[in-house]
């Protein structure tokens, strides 16, 4: 425990050595920050109008009188914010200089109309042309003050660059202290935007009003501030670490959420007695970071308002806090209890902030290093976090040209209120949090063209779904049509969608019907908020783009997703199970039948649709044509006990294979189609083949007793394999029980892994336990309940996970004891040992421990391999770097959603094509593949005698068992090609290739010094005439066989 601690603080000083910057940069930063000011200071006074920003004016509302002034230069300028409270965080590293506007150059009433806001603006354009004609900065730029557009501020750079803090800029902000009468700005009863008004009669104007309030207090909140912070190490660092843990949840780290400043607010006001001194000078950073954790995520304090003022010193009432309260979502009153420093902080992103902060408890307590890597070390970004993504294009909507765009609120921030609203409304129920946000502020902004450029990105929102019941619901419930005016509100607001229904218990009600394919279902959401949306914002179809479905092209045969076919298999397999148990005719008596293939499961990409060859002898009505080949699908099963099984593993074997025929020759007279050989049986019934297989405890025990003599032996018997095997089938079906979401994510990332053409390297099993991981240790995020996000948060893992010093553990059940992690740790360092001593990269990079394999021997014993596994990782994070584009900012130019599984021929360094007419399902293809560039070595014809389709009408067919006769029960060219290739060239190249459905092979040449002395001593064949064999090897399915790259001479 203590050996955790410790590591656990190494890991924060660590991360906090290297979040601060030193105190050389802190000090380069600071003669920076000082230069800038001593300029501003010595601007000469000079007279002002509103021509130096006629755009800025005018689209606060403004004409040009009233705003001319006198230029004065500023009495104060100080450094303030993370610099002087000393907790600045790395990378985004910014000094504040608070700029004073003096008294003279306003007018008494000028807090009216905007007319502050103007001027402050103008008076920025005089120090704005100063600096540029200055040596003190190479770069000025505009900014907004927590992205509002009327308070622009500056970001200066300065002329020489400070090596540790590249792009370090200082910002400056002006400040009102004094300038206006406070009882004049009142935030629940005056209105100072006269424009602001409904039915004649004018609206208080609190956020206005807050924004001027806020410069007028400004100086001395950031002056109680950093007297806190001030020789207080431990709280600076709790700062550091609050800081880095918000920037890395990009959600709330935003205008109507948290940023440094409220961030230090809310530290302070945990110090004070109004706190109730929570925070006390002995904590530890650590200590100090769970404190606000628990504060943001239980405190009872937020429905009261919290009140930054020590109790002995409150000006502030009851009253005035409850005032706060009414008039905003959230209340932090400041030091001079004039001001709610959180007056853009809005309800959704409250709640928001509270649900991070949970999880983050959870995190310490739950993950290994008190959760270290999950709170500081890992994006929470939007499309990782929400299980769908909203893109709305608004630039030029007429909802949003009919407003101003300053009135009390800017119209952007109206804009997502309505968003939020709207959607609200139509999810009801379906959703647990709902994030709308805006992030207006162009990345370049000329102050002369005024709020032009403002909102030309998308709006984003965020759904998290409650429930899969209630988001796949058909049918949503409304009020009864004698409760008149909520049913009119209904139909109102759901136009041609609300019908009145009658329902089963008799009951009459409003209702809207999202009627749905139950493939389709996760594809709900999207119709009801595309409807909404469209209907209530006038939007064309091109400018709303909700991340949902844009993946399905990868799973879909014919438009469909054959999952829709998953009941008739399971129903074609109770039918064979119900029939096994009941044979009497066979010397044992059957007692379990178990289904292992991943079909069952749910987690097959493209789980078998009926044959309709494969109905036994009661046929259905055939249809023009078919499928060749049929896959079977394995059924284990387990006979009674009895002591007559022969010792011999040879002769166990060739009983088991009696005992199948018998089983065979049974289920035929039963009316089952049977296609024997000694090696296997399959039993064709209900439109399914199913390869029976028979399992015997007493080879787990001969395996075993083997392998003591044998420590060498590492094939597994094939008893062994079957257990495992039924095992993981069981472990893996319990999960999907669970979390249905986790059959459509493990598809997606088979064919991911497959369209990579890493089939041969990471088998169907160990995809499906590193998924599970993602559904067991969800932490930063929530258990994952749609494809994308599940999808994207894989292919995170997939490049992220420490696999070189970290043990995977899938603990399904949830039934590890320490003995049991004990274990596995001891097994997982053993298994780096040999690693260490290994280094010819044969041994296994990937240790995946579950209850029933504990040395991770079963799926990853010797694949992939430590270079196969930096590959994969590779594609990996270079497929959720664009996936996470795709979802934020949607495709451009040759990135496409399609580009996720397509991959590049030029990686290999040689490539084989098939015939795609010649693979046994030609239809499970995504993108043919492309010609590599290369030399062509081979050009092969497709055979006659293979095709993937037969004809079945009357001309085609002589009969049913004719046709019959022509069906290939489990065969695949593919896999027999790669057979023979590996057995022809065991050690020349490795193999990669698409298992789903490719048409394409890639070749690597092996490593001469991995073989042995005597073999890499061999003269290696010329490259050309080993690619001439493999086109022999592979003749009537090889299309072309192409060489990229040459191997290299060693």
């Amino acid at each position: 425990m203590a050996a955790a601690e410790d590591s656990i603080d190494r890991k924060l000083s660590a991360l906090l050595e290297e979040a601060r910057p030193s105190a050389s940069a802190l000090r380069a930063a600071r003669e920076a920050a000082d230069a800038v000011a001593d300029l501003i200071k010595s601007v000469p006074t000079q007279q002002v109008t509103a021509k130096s920003a006629p755009g800025f004016v005018r689209d606060l509302g403004l004409g040009t009188e009233k705003l001319a002034f006198t230029f004065r230069p500023p009495e104060v300028v100080a450094v303030a914010g993370s610099h002087a409270a000393g907790a600045v965080a790395r990378p985004d590293v910014y000094a504040d200089l608070l700029v004073r506007l003096p008294k003279e150059c306003f007018h008494e009433k000028d807090f009216l109309n905007h007319r502050y806001h103007a001027k402050r603006c103008l008076y920025l354009c005089v120090i704005e042309k100063s600096l540029r004609s200055s040596r003190v900065a190479c770069k000025v730029s505009w900014s907004t003050f927590q992205h509002e557009a009327r308070k622009p501020v500056l970001h200066v750079y300065p002329a020489k660059e400070i090596t540790e803090l590249p792009g370090f800029y200082v910002r400056i902000i002006p400040t009102a202290s004094s300038l206006f009468n406070v009882s004049k700005l009142n935030l629940s009863t005056r209105n100072n935007v006269r424009a602001y008004a409904k039915d004649g009669i004018n609206l208080p104007t609190p956020k206005y009003n807050s924004s001027i309030l806020e410069d007028m207090f400004l100086e001395e909140n950031a002056e109680f501030i950093s007297s806190t912070f001030a020789d207080w190490k431990a709280l600076q660092e709790a700062l550091v670490l609050l800081k880095v843990w918000a920037r890395q949840r990009t959600s709330i780290y935003t205008h109507d959420c948290l940023n440094g400043y409220l961030i230090s607010a809310v530290l302070v006001y945990l110090t004070m007695d109004s706190g109730g001194s929570i925070i006390k000078r002995a904590m530890t950073p650590r200590q100090i970071f769970r404190v606000v954790m628990n504060f943001l995520a239980t405190s009872k304090a937020w429905a009261k308002g919290l009140v930054i003022q020590p109790i002995k010193k409150r000006t502030i009432t009851k009253e005035d806090t409850a005032n706060f309260l009414k008039t905003f979502d959230i209340a932090i009153c400041d030091v001079s209890g004039y001001v709610n420093l959180a007056f853009r902080m809005t309800k959704s992103a409250f709640l928001e902030l509270q649900d991070e902060a949970a999880c983050a408890l959870n995190c310490l307590d739950k993950c290994r290093d008190g959760g270290f890597e999950e709170l500081f070390m890992t994006k929470v970004d939007f499309g990782a976090k929400f299980d769908s993504c909203l893109r709305i294009n608004l630039k030029g909507n007429s909802k949003v040209t009919s407003l101003s765009f300053c009135l009390d609120d800017e119209s952007w921030r109206i804009l997502e209120k309505d968003v939020q609203s709207l959607l609200l409304q139509g999810l009801t129920d379906r959703t647990k949090m709902i994030r709308v946000l805006w992030r207006s502020t162009p990345s370049e902004w000329n102050i002369m063209d005024g709020f032009s450029e403002f909102g030309s990105s998308p709006l984003l929102a965020g759904i998290m779904v409650s429930s899969l019941e209630k988001s796949f619901r058909l049918v949503d419930i409304g009020p009864n049509p004698e409760n008149r005016d909520e049913a009119v509100k209904f139909r109102k607001f759901w136009g041609e969608k609300a019908e009145l229904r009658r329902f089963k218990d008799g009951t009459i009600a409003e209702s809207t019907v999202w009627e749905s394919e139950s493939w389709e279902k996760h594809t709900i959401i999207k119709r009801i908020t595309d409807y909404v949306l469209t209907k209530h914002l006038s939007l064309r179809k091109e400018d709303l783009v909700h991340v949902v479905d844009q993946l399905d092209f990868c799973l879909l045969v014919g438009g469909r997703d054959p999952v829709s076919s998953s009941g008739v298999l399971l129903e074609a397999f109770d039918t064979l199970a119900k029939q096994l148990r009941l044979l009497d005719d066979v010397p044992l008596k059957i007692s379990t039948v178990q289904p292992l293939d991943s079909a069952f499961r749910h987690t097959s990409v493209f789980p078998p649709e009926p044959h309709p060859l494969a109905y036994g002898k009661n046929s259905q009505r055939l249809p023009n044509f078919t499928t060749t080949c049929i896959p079977s699908l394995e059924v284990m099963i387990q006979l009674e006990g009895s002591g007559n099984w022969p010792l011999d593993p040879v002769a166990m074997e060739k009983t088991k294979s009696a005992f199948l025929l018998k089983i065979g020759e049974s289920l035929e007279d039963r009316g089952m189609f049977i296609s024997a050989s000694e090696d296997e049986v399959n039993v064709l019934t209900s439109g399914y083949s199913f390869l029976l297989k028979i399992f015997h405890e007493r080879g787990l025990l001969l395996q075993k007793q083997a392998g003591e003599g044998n420590t060498s032996q590492s094939a597994l018997s094939q008893d062994k394999e079957l257990f495992l095997r039924s095992q993981h089938s069981s472990m893996i079906n319990g999960l999907h029980g669970r979390f249905q979401m986790y059959g459509p994510i493990v598809r997606l990332a088979k064919r991911w892994i497959s369209a990579h053409l890493f089939s041969s390297f990471i088998s169907e099993e160990a995809v499906e336990l590193v998924v599970a991981y993602l559904f067991l240790k969800p932490y930063p995020f929530h258990t994952p309940s749609s494809r994308v996000a599940g999808f994207l948060r894989f292919l995170r893992l997939l490049s992220s996970f420490d696999w070189t010093f970290s043990p995977m553990v899938i603990d399904i059940n949830n039934d590890f004891n320490l003995k049991d992690e004990k274990e596995i740790r001891e097994n997982f360092m053993l298994s780096r040992k040999s690693y260490e001593q290994n280094p010819h990269d044969i041994e296994s990079a990937m240790f995946l421990a579950t209850s029933y394999d504990k040395a991770s021997e079963a799926w990853t014993k010797h694949s992939p391999s430590k270079s196969v596994l930096k590959r994969m990782a590779s594609y990996a994070k270079s497929s959720a770097d664009l996936l996470t584009t795709l979802i934020l900012h949607g495709q451009s130019g040759q990135y496409t959603w399609e580009c996720l599984f397509r991959t590049p021929m030029s990686n290999y360094d040689a490539v084989v094509l098939l015939h795609q007419e010649k693979l046994c399902r030609p239809r499970h293809v995504l993108f043919p593949a492309e010609t590599p560039n290369g030399k062509l070595v081979v050009w092969g014809k497709p055979s006659k005698d293979f095709h993937p389709y037969m004809p079945l009408n009357k001309g085609a067919v002589k009969s049913l068992h004719d046709a019959r006769d022509k069906l290939l029960v489990n065969f695949d060219p593919t896999a027999y090609f790669l057979r023979d290739l590996k057995c022809a060239f065991p050690k020349t190249f490795k193999l990669w290739y698409d298992s789903v459905g490719g048409d394409a092979v890639g070749l690597t040449w092996e490593n001469p010094k991995k073989r042995g002395r005597d073999e890499a001593n061999e003269t290696i064949p010329e490259p050309t005439s080993i690619l001439k064999e493999v086109g022999d090897v592979g003749k009537g399915l090889v299309r072309g066989v192409y060489l990229v790259k040459a191997p290299k001479i060693q």
